[in-house]
């Protein structure tokens, strides 16, 4: 098993998307790793060799910017959003869908489970 990171990636799964379990790293990304470590596409992550799971962290390390990096700096992003009192930080603040989606009817996932206003008779 594969450590980059410090993330596990998955044994039993090929490495193109073994790659993608990093935060930071899509099936894109971690096609053009593999072009430029010139490791197989349908090799499984337990039969790298020492290596090989070096070349791929050397070239993450290098040119990607992956997991607490890169979450701190979106999340650095949002709230600099909300300090500067944006459309979209205002809608961040109020939990609200912030790309223009509806609100009447949907956007239950970001606005939480729906509020009793009364309580239901019998």
């Amino acid at each position: 098993m594969a450590r980059i990171e410090g993330v596990d990636l998955p044994g039993n799964k090929r490495i193109e998307v073994g790659l993608t379990y990093l935060y930071g790293i899509g099936r894109k990304s971690s096609k053009k790793i593999l072009t430029e470590t010139k490791i197989d596409f349908d090799k499984k992550v337990k039969d790298l060799t020492d290596e090989e799971v070096v070349k791929i962290r050397e070239v993450i390390e290098k040119n990607f910017q992956v997991e607490g990096d890169l979450r701190r700096k979106v999340s650095m992003s949002i709230k600099r959003l909300m300090d500067i009192g944006s459309y979209r930080g205002l809608r961040h603040r109020r939990s609200l869908p912030v790309r223009g989606q509806r609100t009447r009817t949907n956007s239950r996932t970001r606005k939480g489970p729906r509020r009793a206003i009364g309580t239901k008779k019998k």
